[in-house]
């Protein structure tokens, strides 16, 4: 039974995967594509759990917490060029 949770759970997140893929593309604005990718980046760790879980081993979890992290760091990274036009002052 948890095979086909995690599979179907594997294609609503693949799904969601391409709608921001989508959206990254042809967003009408800069905030719009930031906020699409940061979605993804949302998406591909719970993708990685869910590998993880799948696999029965916690080294996804250590990769999902480091992708977490530098979705983190870009997102506040674009957020401040957008805000003041550099990253670094």
């Amino acid at each position: 039974m948890i095979g086909y949770a995690l599979f179907f759970a594997y294609g609503c997140f693949g799904l969601a995967l391409l709608f921001c893929l989508y959206r990254v593309v042809f967003a009408p604005g800069l905030s719009d594509r930031v906020l699409a990718l940061d979605t993804m980046a949302i998406n591909m760790i719970a993708l990685l759990t869910l590998f993880g879980i799948d696999k029965g081993t916690t080294m996804y979890f250590e990769a999902s917490l480091l992708f977490a992290m530098v979705g983190f760091i870009s997102t506040v990274a674009y957020a401040k060029f957008v805000l003041r036009g550099d990253i670094i002052e």
